[in-house]
């Protein structure tokens, strides 16, 4: 159907909130906030709040969602602080681990990665072509303008091909999550075995994190979010329903970042104080029904044994 709603100026977009069943206590504070942040990306944190679409549970205030929208952005600060951390020792362990194998320019060789055969497998999404994961490298190798890539270019005759140490410096972490799909097996099992996760559980893992890393990105709402690409369970009683309820809720991530990090052996205060931190802002919940929940916490979320 053609679209057909109008443009509404900051007050108007107020008036549209309080027939919504919002109360106002500073209705000028509340406009200079509209200002900064968009109403529609304002309208995604009264999700929580409403009983019906578009019908706010009585009594809500302005100031409650703004609570849920604070809540949010230090959320987002933290995950993006573990996330931080992770994709610096991945991309450290996979250079690493890969290089050892196969020596400096053995991921320019299509040899060195498994690239599933037959019209079907193709066909399926998803599935690691070489051809175009190295031509993406390539890319990104032209419009580098880092100082390191420079040196190497115009040192070395190597066109558009790096170093694999260099290479996955400058990859986008999607595409060093591509890379570690289509490894072969010995030399997944030898990046996975850094984590204490089988090759498969760590590669849905970080196929998740990515999905996260550009959630954060876009500064969209990450609290109350129902993930479409979720993390596998490991084997292993902590990861089990009664624990860990659901995966595609913010809980399981908190848990995938915080057991990655404890593996990451050149941060071995930081994963200790994340934990705290995420601790003291889970038990200041948004202020609305059933926020836990919305996070996919247990009742005793605090008592999970992955925190010990």
């Amino acid at each position: 159907m053609p679209f057909t709603k109008p443009w509404l100026c900051w007050t108007d977009q107020i008036s549209k909130l309080k027939d919504r069943g919002i109360v106002f206590a500073d209705e000028a504070a509340a406009e200079a906030f509209l200002s900064h942040i968009n109403y529609y990306r304002f309208s995604g944190y009264c999700l929580a709040f409403e009983e019906a679409r578009h019908a706010i549970a009585p009594g809500t205030t302005f100031e409650q969602i703004y609570a849920a929208y604070r809540f949010d952005c230090a959320l987002r600060d933290l995950v993006g602080e573990a996330l931080e951390h992770i994709e610096i020792d991945v991309r450290t362990t996979v250079a690493y681990c890969f290089g050892e194998a196969h020596r400096p320019m053995g991921h320019v060789d299509p040899a060195n990665f498994h690239e599933p055969t037959g019209i079907r497998a193709h066909a399926r999404k998803g599935v690691f072509r070489h051809a175009d994961w190295i031509a993406g490298i390539r890319r990104e190798c032209r419009r580098s303008s880092e100082a390191f890539v420079t040196h190497f270019r115009e040192k070395y005759d190597h066109g558009d091909d790096l170093p694999i140490w260099v290479a996955t410096e400058i990859m986008s972490f999607n595409g060093l999550s591509r890379m570690y799909k289509g490894m072969l097996r010995d030399d997944r099992r030898a990046v996975s075995r850094r984590y204490g996760l089988q090759p498969r559980d760590f590669e849905s893992w970080l196929h998740h994190l990515v999905y996260i890393r550009n959630i954060c990105a876009h500064h969209a709402r990450l609290w109350d979010r129902q993930w479409h690409i979720q993390p596998r369970r490991p084997h292993g009683k902590g990861w089990q329903p009664s624990l860990v309820p659901s995966t595609d809720r913010l809980f399981a991530t908190i848990l995938v970042l915080y057991r990655v990090m404890t593996r990451c052996d050149g941060i071995l205060q930081a994963p200790a104080a994340w934990r705290d931190a995420i601790f003291q802002l889970l038990r200041e919940p948004p202020p609305c029904q059933a926020a836990l929940q919305r996070m996919g916490l247990p009742v005793r979320w605090e008592e999970h044994p992955l925190w010990s």
